[in-house]
This record gives structure tokens, sequence and C-alpha cells, in this order.
């Protein structure tokens, strides 16, 4: 969700806020919103992996 008046953008599926809209809108903050992601995709293969172990 982009929130221009706030400057601020939010991923809802992972909880993410930044108030770095502009950054974002430019590239620059992309790597922030990608890495967040990398993260929860991990996490949720490894949350998957323990449920099939147990």
């Amino acid at each position: 969700t982009y929130n221009f008046p706030q400057g601020r953008v939010t991923d809802h599926r992972i909880g993410l806020t930044l108030y770095k809209l502009d950054q974002v809108i430019a590239g620059d903050a992309l790597g922030e919103i990608v890495d967040a992601l990398v993260t929860e995709h991990q996490a949720a293969l490894l949350a998957s992996l323990d449920d099939e172990a147990a």
C-alpha cells in the first residue's frame, strides 16, 4: 500500500512499513523490501520443514 501524504509504503503480507516512499519509487529502497520478503519466505520454508518433520 502506498500512502503519499505520509510518505509511507506498507507490505501488509509481512507487516513491513517504510517511511521512504520517494526512495522506493526511485528504486533506492527496493532492496529493503526485497530483503524483508526473502527473509519472510525463508522463515515460511523453515516452518514448513519443521511441520513435515513433526
